[in-house]
């Protein structure tokens, strides 16, 4: 079996530094995701009410324990200089990109959408204790006879804008920032899956 040398030698071994740090990175985007969804003033206030909110974070956890496998498949691939696992990788790279694009995109453009509808379920929500949790979670309140221990002017509708767009900001640039990484491993992994060709042709 041709190994390769020279230049490629020094792709292979960035690759797999790459692929270590892309795995840590996959830990921490499965961090962040597990965060905004269990989050329990999160949950608190959408307990019962739309679900669209996780939708972005349900795909930001599912790529981000991807791309920790991924990773794995990576740095294998490269030590082995296995033409099928860097295949593999590079396929695996694509589908993660693409989701975690559709995440980022997702959260920055519904995020007028999902913020109305967290309005609208609260405006018609008949239950004292969740309209409570809103007030004690987001500092808010929209009549002084109801929360008179809510030390803040802002209305609810402000809190709810201010609170869930910057936990949509966070889905959106995780989901972006990473994919723009993947971009580099994906031009290093058909790099040195070439080069192994290459070498075992000149054999």
């Amino acid at each position: 079996m041709g190994k390769v040398e020279g230049g490629m030698k020094c792709v292979k071994y960035l690759l797999f530094v790459f692929n270590f740090i892309f795995w840590l990175m996959g830990s921490l985007v499965l961090a962040v995701g597990l965060w905004l969804r269990l989050d329990p003033k999160t949950v608190s206030l959408l307990d019962g009410g739309p679900e669209t909110f996780f939708i972005g974070v349900y795909i930001i956890i599912a790529a981000g324990g991807l791309v920790m496998l991924v990773g794995f498949f990576g740095c294998y691939g490269a030590v082995r200089e296995s033409q099928c696992l860097l295949g593999l990788f590079f396929t695996c790279l694509l589908v993660i990109f693409g989701a975690e694009v559709a995440a980022g995109v997702f959260g920055f453009f519904n995020k007028d959408q999902i913020t109305g509808e967290i309005k609208e379920f609260y405006d018609k929500t008949a239950n004292n204790a969740t309209v409570n949790s809103y007030h004690v979670n987001l500092n808010c309140c929209d009549s002084t006879s109801l929360c008179q221990n809510v030390g803040s002017n802002q209305t609810c509708h402000e809190a709810i804008e201010e609170f869930f767009n910057s936990k949509l900001f966070i889905v959106s640039y995780v989901g972006i920032g990473i994919a723009g990484v993947m971009i580099i491993g994906m031009i290093f992994s058909m790099v040195l899956c070439c080069a192994i060709r290459n070498s075992r042709e000149v054999l």
